[in-house]
């Protein structure tokens, strides 16, 4: 009987290799570690040679029989498919057009529109990392010439420098580029498959420093009430403070954000870095990231107003106000303060979700008011828009308390 899409869909591996019938010489073959290749067997001078015909699900069960239907025409000519493969993937890597350069950014031209765009996003990581590892390891070598130990020399020497999450990534990025050549017909297997097997253990995460106590808040609020740096650093960090938002959000703020007399800032989702892929998707149904604000969040906004209302940005560049404010201004700043290694802007964050939850609040307040997904992420993955009125009076409580810490003897 021959295969359906179900079937080959939830054929699972077993303690032994094995084969799923389909018709006309083709099968699908599952290894005993989960891949699934498929094999077309022909009649060749009183043999029955195989060839492959891809990987699945990079080549669906349609895309096989069409394959097997290719080359079942070619053996009715007399000719050996191995041969004609062989004959065709050499003339491919012939090409200039073919090269793992080419592919690359052929690949990359595909994928960008879809990669996020943040300075960090995924769309400058997958650029930086071609250029400067991928493609002076790979790029002048055809691609179908290119074999695993070629694609795990080029890995090793990244995690090397020790650079093991950008390792991780160019694993990613490297089966994908592969597979993309395999959609457009260049080759046949992907030499990136499973290399995780041989990656480089990582080392535990590092979770950043927070504020723990009331002696240490009282150290840090001192201390940036004393700061000598500058009146837009030092109102981002008590803004942030105040509030619980990521500095990315705090950074890209604009005034038009903010309704004072309301005391909200109503953040865009395409703004808030853990909606970015949603919006992608699902455009106008993400709702904005409502951010309600205590008294003296709301007077930390009107100081900076009224010296940046008619930016576009609420903090801007130091030398160029149409810019955000540098990604490194913040910590820099904590630093200076004389509490490097012991907090950073994101670690404000952890200072005041561990607060919060030893207070009593709720945990679904708190985490609408992080913008956390939370354990249910269908539910949560909304809670940024929710809670607002009971998270406005966690947050007046939040900064008065912050207020007393800083005034206590």
């Amino acid at each position: 009987m021959p295969l359906t899409d179900t079937a080959v869909r939830q054929a699972k591996p077993k303690e032994k290799d094995y084969s799923l019938t389909d018709a006309s010489g083709l099968s699908l073959f599952v290894a005993s570690k989960g891949a699934k290749a498929w094999h077309f067997r022909f009649s060749w001078h009183g043999k029955q040679p195989r060839i492959s015909l891809g990987t699945y699900p990079e080549t669906s069960l349609k895309e096989a029989r069409e394959l097997r239907d290719a080359a079942r025409a070619l053996v009715a000519k007399g000719i050996d498919p191995r041969i004609d493969r062989r004959q065709t993937q050499q003339a491919a890597s012939a090409s200039t057009e073919n090269t793992f350069e080419a592919v690359a950014e052929r690949w990359y031209a595909f994928k960008r529109p879809r990669l996020t765009s943040a300075a960090k996003g995924s769309a400058e990581q997958s650029r930086t990392y071609l250029d400067k590892d991928l493609i002076p390891a790979l790029g002048k070598i055809p691609i179908a010439d290119i074999r695993r130990g070629d694609v795990l020399a080029a890995v090793r020497r990244v995690e090397k420098r020790g650079a093991l999450h950008v390792a991780e990534k160019c694993r990613t990025w490297l089966k994908q580029i592969f597979s993309y050549a395999i959609a457009e017909g260049v080759i046949d297997s992907n030499p990136a498959t499973d290399l995780e097997v041989v990656a480089a253990v990582q080392p535990p995460v590092r979770n950043n420093p927070i504020l723990c106590g009331d002696a240490e808040l009282k150290g840090f609020l001192v201390a940036l009430r004393k700061f000598e740096g500058s009146l837009f650093t030092s109102s981002a960090i008590r803004l942030l403070l105040l509030t619980g938002v990521r500095t990315g959000e705090v950074r890209s703020a604009a005034p038009s954000q903010f309704d004072l007399d309301a005391a909200l800032w109503t953040i865009p989702p395409d703004a808030v870095k853990q909606l970015r892929s949603r919006v992608r998707t699902e455009g106008d149904k993400i709702p904005p990231y409502l951010v309600p604000l205590s008294r003296q969040a709301v007077e930390v906004v009107r100081e900076v107003l009224a010296m940046t209302g008619r930016c576009k940005l609420l903090f801007t560049g130091r030398n160029n106000p149409s810019k955000q404010m540098s990604e490194n201004t913040v910590n820099v700043a904590i630093k200076r303060m004389g509490f490097g290694g012991k907090l950073t802007g994101h670690g404000l964050r952890g200072t005041i979700s561990t607060a919060l939850n030893e207070k009593g609040y709720e945990s679904d307040w708190i985490e609408a008011q992080l913008s956390h997904a939370g354990e249910d992420k269908v539910r949560g993955s909304y809670n940024h828009a929710r809670y607002v009125e009971q998270r406005r009076g966690m947050m007046q409580e939040w900064a008065d308390y912050l207020d007393a810490v800083e005034a206590a003897d």
